[in-house]
């Protein structure tokens, strides 16, 4: 599929927040819902999609744990590859032109402030940045977690309290539009796309 080059600034939105909050599946429900509204494409990059088998690969060769994706080892080791590999890739589409949908925790980043400065992320300094940063209470989350069986989320849950500790809140900016995902409200969810194109 060729993606129709944008004629404005090119668009990062990104959905983020921590495991079992429902990013990716916001996202894909707000995908079409966007284009529909921007008249724009969009490319779609979502981090368990793009770095799932590579990861358990390694970690089965280095650990054993094909699954393991928050022990120390694995956020020495992995997981800052894992991340900056996904910005490339924004960066090339954006850098061309294209729209990018970016779907993954990134609590570091966005803590840091990296994900909210074009120069920082070496992104065309236009592009406009819009980050869904999606709650979730740690219980539910846990809850969640526990229901959809993934055997990535085992170590989380069988280190819950140590996991917990990095469940930190993003920081107050105008890019950053929090919503909380406890009870699926669709008239806050279209006041969310709302403000990620900023309409």
């Amino acid at each position: 599929m060729i993606c129709k080059l944008t004629p404005n600034a090119p668009r990062l939105i990104l959905f983020a927040g921590h495991a079992g909050t429902g990013k990716s599946t916001l996202a894909k429900k707000a995908l079409p819902l966007i284009i529909e509204k921007t008249g724009e494409d969009f490319f779609f990059l979502d981090k368990d999609t793009v770095y799932g088998a590579y990861s358990a690969h390694v970690m089965q060769l280095t650990t054993q744990n094909p699954n393991d994706r928050d022990s120390p080892y694995y956020l020495e080791n992995l997981r800052d590859w894992e991340y900056q590999g996904l910005l490339d890739i924004a960066r090339e589409n954006l850098l061309l032109g294209v729209n990018v949908i970016l779907v993954g925790p990134f609590s570091k980043e966005i803590h840091s402030g990296r994900m909210l400065d074009p120069e920082a992320l070496g992104i065309p300094l236009q592009t406009s940045i819009s980050i869904a940063w999606i709650d979730l209470d740690e219980n539910e989350a846990k809850v969640r977690m526990q229901k959809r069986g993934d055997a990535r989320d085992e170590w989380k849950l069988a280190h819950w309290d140590q996991y917990a500790q990095r469940r930190i809140d993003p920081p107050q900016h105008p890019s950053i539009t929090r919503f909380d995902n406890l009870h699926f409200d669709e008239a806050n969810f279209e006041k969310l796309i709302g403000k990620l194109i900023k309409q």
